[in-house]
């Protein structure tokens, strides 16, 4: 097994941890009112928490500078759009907790967050780990 195996693993841990308090815990009211609009600052402000937490995860495994800020860039981007997909479904579908699909809607949404880490984490192993 390659030596890097365990760092993969553990930059993949600090993401998971840096995704729970970003979607779970750090999130305004600002960032969860009224998403279903395109143009919305507080899912731009939580897209953007979501990059400052990875900027400094990358930043303890070493990541060069220049490739946090395009990691960031894309992963803005990425994150930005997989909410608002996720928030325009629901929205449409005058989705509640009650009903299977809001939980589906909800699945499909952190599962394409967590394909995005898996993606990051290549990244990192191709372009800039040690």
């Amino acid at each position: 097994m390659p030596d890097y195996v365990g760092s993969v693993l553990l930059l993949l841990c600090a993401l998971q941890v840096k995704h729970l308090f970003a979607d779970f815990f750090l999130q305004t009211p600002k960032m969860l009112s009224g998403r279903c609009a395109y143009v919305h600052v507080g899912r731009a402000q939580h897209a953007g928490v979501h990059v400052i937490g990875s900027a400094i995860v990358f930043l303890l495994f070493g990541a060069p500078v220049m490739f946090i800020l395009v990691l960031g860039a894309l992963e803005w981007v990425v994150h930005f759009h997989i909410d608002f997909g996720k928030a325009r479904f629901s929205e449409r579908r005058k989705l509640n907790p009650q009903q299977p699909l809001f939980w589906q809607a909800m699945g499909s949404d952190q599962a394409l967050h967590q394909l995005t880490y898996i993606a990051m984490a290549w990244a990192w192993v191709k372009y800039a780990a040690m």
